[in-house]
């Protein structure tokens, strides 16, 4: 049985904003008390009326399980359990077992469709697993009409972002992806200075990251170790091709392999480049080139260049966006004072017309300190998290959920086919030409075959 609550932080709005009490005009304190009953009878609503499992009042706890727990996905649950956490799913027991036992209560699982098949209480689903399984998991949660969270990039393809953004349109189901960043006072700040001419209309910006995410520029091994019996190998590999267990793949370190992962690009893109798309109002690209300490069919590059061009738009200029990783940076801007650093290890630089902006600051300080901040437009994040939790109990949609996260990490994922096909690029001496509302490559139809993932036999979404 769940518990309720009355904590008046948890009505929502919605529920009571045709309910609003008056007390203006000498109302009485019989009026009054009969006003609170029916605010009461509101807020708190047994779950057999609205439905059971998937439409879950404000008033009830929902009933979350977490898929892939042993890393990530461990503090997605912690930022989620003030709810009811009762399931939970790894392919590693022994990877996810500080977690199982954190959470004595919950249901252990190893594979993710028997545990939604079977467990009948789930109203929603966290998902922490490697790239390549973002997708079929969410797929199989959407359909059975759960709630998904999942961590960034949404998918391994751009196909796969495109149909399960659309399946969770259509299932009417509340999602969010994991790019915890874009709940920020800063993701909101670069879009308010933006908007308010602070730097000018924007014709560049500049993002990179130069944290260490996963090995890189490597061929596969050929050692095949056994599996370890903790592990199920055939589980954690999923839709992707089969290859022999090695360790040099998980527990983390499978980012960098194009199987598995999406890189550098395809792992911080979705975060850094959100208040990009935010603030300068992007869609899809014109054209990507890309260049890098080179490529091979194992894993990403070193290093690597990508450079997007988008039009004009709603007002704005055309934008050359640049994004850069493995210590590669742009160049110094001029402003930026002597003896100070030129950002975070994953930053952003925006150039207008009138000046330039670091972050959400503009350069050089004594800009900052003299600009006058214009009044916050945009509202401010309860937590990314809890956007989440509130959007499943039937409050507003939260602000990355997929209709947001789905074109953003298409675009993330169209930069890893310009950097595949890079080589191509150079010898004919082109550009990939972008169709984004028809996924597809124009000038180098050989590029499309990275725009879909082959599944192996057994696996759909």
């Amino acid at each position: 049985m769940r518990k309720t609550t009355t904590n008046g932080k948890r009505v929502s709005r919605r529920s009571v904003s045709h309910k609003r009490i008056d007390t203006s005009n000498n109302i009485s304190r019989r009026d009054l008390v009969g006003a609170m009953a029916s605010l009461a009878a509101l807020t708190i609503v047994p779950r057999h009326v609205l439905g059971g499992a998937g439409h879950t009042p404000p008033s009830e706890k929902l009933n979350i399980a977490g898929i892939g727990v042993g890393g990530r996905g461990q503090g997605d649950l912690h930022e989620c359990n003030s709810e009811n956490i009762v399931a939970l799913c790894d392919v590693d027991e022994a990877y996810a077992a500080k977690v199982f036992d954190a959470y004595p209560k919950a249901r252990k699982w190893t594979d993710y469709r028997q545990m939604l098949d079977r467990q009948k209480d789930i109203d929603a689903v966290i998902i922490a697993t490697p790239d390549h399984t973002h997708a079929v998991i969410s797929m199989a949660a959407i359909k059975r009409g759960k709630h998904v969270y999942c961590e960034k990039p949404l998918a391994h393809s751009i196909w796969e972002c495109r149909h399960v953004a659309e399946a969770a349109r259509a299932a009417g189901v509340a999602t969010q992806l994991g790019n915890q960043g874009q709940a920020s006072e800063a993701n909101r700040l670069v879009s308010e200075f933006i908007w308010d001419g602070a730097i000018g209309p924007v014709h560049e910006v500049h993002a990179w990251c130069n944290r260490y995410i996963s090995p890189r520029g490597i061929g596969r091994p050929k050692e095949t170790p056994p599996v370890p019996k903790t592990l199920n190998w055939d589980l954690w590999l999923g839709p992707a091709k089969h290859r022999p267990y090695h360790p040099c793949y998980l527990p983390f370190s499978w980012r960098g392999w194009w199987d598995f992962g999406t890189g550098v690009l395809g792992d911080i893109g979705c975060h850094q480049l959100d208040p990009v798309f935010r603030a300068l109002k992007l869609g899809y690209p014109t054209t990507v080139e890309a260049c890098s300490s080179g490529v091979n069919e194992e894993t990403a590059p070193l290093s690597s260049i990508v450079r997007f061009q988008f039009p004009a738009r709603e007002g704005m200029p055309p934008l050359t966006l640049t994004w850069y990783d493995g210590g590669l940076m742009p160049e110094r801007p001029e402003e930026l004072e002597e003896g100070r650093r030129f950002g975070n290890a994953d930053d952003n630089l925006f150039v207008g017309e009138k000046g330039k902006m670091l972050g959400h600051r503009l350069i050089p300080e004594s800009n900052m300190k003299a600009y006058e901040k214009p009044a916050k437009s945009i509202p401010r994040s309860p937590g990314h998290h809890k956007e989440w939790l509130i959007a499943c109990k039937g409050g507003p949609a939260a602000r990355s959920n997929f209709d947001w996260a789905g074109p953003l990490t298409e675009v993330v994922l169209m930069g890893n086919v310009a950097l595949r096909m890079e080589k191509q690029l150079y010898e004919k001496g082109l550009k990939l030409h972008v169709d984004g509302p028809n996924m597809q490559v124009a000038n180098l139809p050989e590029a499309n075959q990275y725009i879909r993932d082959e599944y192996r036999d057994g696996w759909a979404l």
